[in-house]
């Protein structure tokens, strides 16, 4: 079953500079220090690129890496704690719940999810969907849909 999409909006980022003044603005609201947001694209479509220029307009310093073999990767800046996860790898939706991520999706923090659908119903509701995709005939350019799927979602989208 799929959560309802409150609202969904289109843009087109030309270029990475795009998608990092977009995870910029994004970063400025509050909201985003509580949000549950999936990433939705094939491999090399952004996901990540977008979660390091989040992570980094949020301030957060070091190495920001993809967690595609660790699973999750946690990250800590003044005034938020963040958790980027990949389930890529996951074979089955109950892999999930035997990793313990329950109690990290029911408390305080940003959560970044790429490749949701390898959870398959168990994750929470998300405040936002971004479907990433590479715009063919132009290498950097990429296609964006944002579905808000909560109250918190259209207030990001704002």
């Amino acid at each position: 079953m799929h959560s309802p999409i409150l609202e969904t909006r289109t843009l087109t980022w030309p270029d990475e500079a795009a998608c990092e003044r977009w995870a910029q603005g994004l970063a400025r609201h509050a909201g985003v220090r509580d949000a549950l947001i999936e990433l939705h694209g094939t491999l090399g479509a952004g996901k990540t690129t977008f979660t390091r220029h989040l992570l980094r307009a949020l301030g957060v310093s070091g190495r920001i890496k993809s967690p595609s073999y660790a699973v999750v990767e946690p990250h800590e800046a003044p005034g938020v704690r963040a958790w980027h996860f990949d389930f890529y790898r996951f074979n089955d939706p109950r892999e999930w719940e035997d990793a313990g991520f329950r109690d990290i999706f029911a408390g305080p923090g940003l959560k970044l999810v790429e490749w949701p659908e390898q959870a398959g119903e168990l994750l929470p509701v998300p405040d936002l969907r971004l479907h990433i995709a590479p715009v063919v005939g132009h290498e950097t350019q990429r296609s964006v849909r944002l579905d808000a799927c909560t109250p918190r979602g259209q207030e990001l989208l704002s």
